[in-house]
């Protein structure tokens, strides 16, 4: 119980640290490395920029899952729906009022918000396995009515046509996929700089003591309820903004983005990355991609026994996730290096 609760009590402190957003004296260290590792990849694979957009993209649902999951405790299996709300809603206000992007990812985030507001009311009365169930009928219900009204979704065939007008009106996407990357990092970055603030806040940290212990939260005063809504509705709000920017760098939405598999395929990243763990979301998400990508490249049909060994292998070696156990092991190196500078 000690040992718990010291890990806990140096998470919560670097987490604090973090929200000042500076590491060794750097401001907003965390978002400069982000960037730097999203213009890295660009440099080292230019042939590939729509393959490094849909990773960016997926990151930044993969955070989104991050916040429900991670932070407020909060077990899904229909976390998708929320994302494809926001893509269909991207796409469908580019074909039908303006293709101008800043405002089509607003829209997706406000409806991806607003879907997450009215199935969490009812989901997050619920608990266990029965709130688990609820998120995978209520993905599901979501997915027919999309498939059913063709006249705005295009059902089986999807939405199709939409076209991104240049950003600030100025920069145009151009063809081999450049400013669509770097505009995805734009909001990746500018993302994970939003929830960090957010996670760190009071109010994130309300959120994580609800997700260590409900009971205690609740004896102490803390509105359980209302905390893991409102963590639900960010979470939603985030994928809505994923959902929004895949409508338009793909300029395509297809039924697979509300799609059980995009929620169970999510989840493996974050367990890889690490739950509770903003750059878990981040290396999960680029663990995955990369070995499906090159995976599949070798054999198309056996890829997934690579990923499910992947998948065997990090949660019985690092049950944590691979960035918490890096950390350890950096906080033990850090150790003994400055034992060793005492005796010395």
């Amino acid at each position: 119980m000690t040992t718990s609760h010291n890990d806990s009590t140096v998470s919560l402190l670097g987490a604090g640290h973090v929200a000042r957003g500076r590491i060794g004296g750097v401001p907003f260290a965390p978002e400069i490395c982000l960037a730097a590792i999203g213009l890295s990849a660009m440099w080292f694979m230019p042939g590939d920029l729509s393959f490094l957009t849909r990773i960016v993209t997926s990151a930044l649902f993969v955070l989104s899952l991050d916040l429900v999951l991670g932070y407020a405790g909060i077990v899904t299996l229909g976390h998708a729906a929320l994302f494809g709300v926001g893509a269909y809603a991207a796409g469908a206000y580019a074909i039908h009022v303006t293709a101008e992007p800043l405002s089509g990812l607003l829209v997706g985030g406000l409806c991806g918000g607003l879907v997450a507001l009215a199935t969490g009311a009812v989901l997050l009365r619920t608990h266990g396995l029965t709130c688990l169930m609820m998120t995978i009928a209520i993905a599901q219900i979501l997915l027919e009515v999309l498939n059913k009204w063709r006249s705005v979704t295009g059902g089986d065939d999807g939405l199709s046509g939409i076209i991104v007008e240049p950003i600030f009106g100025v920069i145009e996407f151009d063809f081999f996929g450049r400013v669509g990357f770097l505009y995805s990092l734009a909001v990746l970055v500018l993302c994970f700089w939003l929830m960090r603030r957010l996670v760190s806040s009071p109010f994130g940290l309300t959120c994580i003591g609800i997700r260590e212990d409900r009971r205690r939260m609740t004896a102490l005063g803390a509105s359980v309820y209302k905390h893991s809504l409102a963590m639900y509705v960010a979470g939603g709000l985030f994928a809505g903004i994923a959902g929004a920017l895949m409508a338009q760098t793909t300029q395509v939405v297809g039924l697979g983005s509300l799609g059980f598999t995009w929620s169970a395929e999510a989840l493996v990243m974050l367990v890889l990355g690490g739950m509770g763990h903003l750059w878990g979301a981040i290396f999960g998400t680029i663990l995955f991609m990369v070995v499906h990508h090159f995976a599949s490249a070798i054999d198309p049909f056996k890829w997934m026994f690579v990923i499910g060994a992947l998948l065997v292998a990090v949660v019985l070696l690092f049950p944590d996730g691979l960035v918490q156990a890096i950390r350890k092991q950096a906080v033990r190196w850090a150790a003994r290096r400055s034992n060793r500078r005492r005796h010395d």
